[in-house]
């Protein structure tokens, strides 16, 4: 069996997985009836614009606020929505958080707050501990995005930073009854880490967050230090301002990636899933993934079934150079390079949100000339990996995925389809 463009099914495998997280698609069936009395929506996240607007195509105008990142927004009828900076936190987004907490002071056992979480709430709640400035949160969130870190390490320093994440936004909103819904982009769908879960209680402590930055090797200001030597206020997770909250994932990476194999098995294809929550060195698993595409490949046969390789979750990449890149164009790059022109194998590696890393671009697709385009365009893949500038390579080289925002985020999609030679 021959595929007629394996391009296309890539994406068209990747566009069904963003579609089925849709929150106007899915979140609806997961809300109750609009309780009577004081009603309060609050939210933050990549998609959370997407989610108020679905909350509002059900319930009607509703009081509240949500914040979401630039171009993001949606209309809604009474919720406000709020524009801030992701991945840096910027002032904006510092006083939509402030407008938010003081929505959520003086409510009472027979209010309700519906909160809206998903990917990206992290930098864009923002409420700096005391003695830290803004200048100095986003010095400190900057570095972490460029140690290498992992997401939930990376979490646990911005809750222990923050006045806001680790179940303080639902703390102060207590004794008002709240639901949160969320969108899930954390490996292994742990909801204290999703947007450094502003209404999940979490057991780390303050050494905890030292112990890290100390592992990564990130200066800080002496502000932060000072604030971690601290009891800082995040919450525990059996504090009494956390029993009237039910957290709740409606959406995540697992169900996008089976929906996509779902889709892979109609078109005719043989799906391996690699996880739905891959961690690790951008780079490292692509190689990972190169060996196991070649190795798939060679059990192959003319006639045989083609194979897709899916797989989700979240990679990282340790800067080493001044380019313009992310953890799936980068991973697309190292994979194109791992592959060395293999023929019948092509990849696709692109963020869910429509944001790679540091540009607006969702990721990118190799195939097997991408290597040959590169050196008819003489663009080196080599030093661009080295220099972290895959965005600046795939530009040059084409095999760009731009979607504009998607407004929802279930974490990283990656395929690689392997066909009979």
């Amino acid at each position: 069996m021959s595929i007629e463009n394996p391009a296309d099914l890539l994406r068209s495998l990747f566009d069904h997985a963003v579609e089925v997280a849709d929150p106007m698609q899915s979140l609806a069936r997961h809300l109750p009836p609009k309780p009577e009395g004081r009603v309060i929506v609050v939210g933050a996240g990549k998609a959370s614009a997407r989610m108020a607007e679905a909350v509002e195509a059900v319930w009607g105008p509703c009081q509240g606020l949500v914040i979401t990142r630039y171009g993001y927004a949606r209309p809604c009828q009474g919720i406000a929505i709020i524009e801030a900076a992701h991945p840096v936190p910027d002032a904006a987004g510092q006083a939509a958080t402030e407008r938010m907490l003081t929505l959520l002071q003086g409510l009472g056992e027979d209010d309700f707050v519906l909160a809206l979480i998903s990917g990206g709430a992290s930098s864009l709640l923002v409420a700096p501990s005391t003695g830290i400035t803004l200048p100095e949160k986003q010095e400190v969130n900057a570095a972490l995005l460029a140690s290498g870190a992992p997401i939930q390490q990376m979490n646990v320093v911005r809750k222990h930073l923050s006045r806001v994440k680790g179940g303080q936004l639902a703390a102060a909103a207590y004794p008002a009854t709240m639901l949160s819904l969320m969108i899930s982009d954390v490996p292994g769908d742990d909801m204290s880490m999703i947007g450094s879960g502003p209404t999940v209680g979490d057991a780390s402590v303050n050494s905890d967050a030292t112990a890290i930055l100390e592992r990564w090797g990130i200066a800080v200001p002496n502000s932060v230090t000072e604030a971690l030597q601290k009891r800082s206020g995040v919450v525990a997770p059996d504090d009494v301002r956390l029993s009237r909250v039910k957290n709740r994932i409606y959406a995540a990476p697992r169900q996008s990636l089976d929906a996509a194999e779902a889709l892979a098995t109609n078109a005719g294809l043989r799906v391996v899933r690699l996880g739905n929550d891959v961690e690790g060195e951008a780079r490292q698993v692509a190689r990972q993934h190169a060996e196991r595409a070649l190795a798939e490949q060679a059990k192959l046969s003319a006639g045989d079934k083609p194979v897709v390789l899916l797989s989700g979750g979240e990679l990282t990449v340790t800067r080493r150079g001044n380019g313009v890149g992310g953890p799936n164009a980068e991973y697309a790059l190292a994979l194109a390079i791992a592959l060395n022109q293999a023929p019948g194998i092509w990849g696709l590696a692109c963020d869910t949100d429509g944001v790679d890393g540091g540009a607006e671009v969702a990721g990118a697709i190799i195939a097997p000339d991408t290597l040959q385009r590169a050196r008819e365009v003489k663009s080196d893949p080599h030093a661009a990996l080295d220099a972290n500038d895959a965005h600046g390579f795939f530009e040059r080289v084409g095999g760009q995925v731009v979607t504009g925002p998607t407004l929802t985020n279930v974490n990283d999609f990656r395929a690689i389809v392997v066909a009979p030679q």
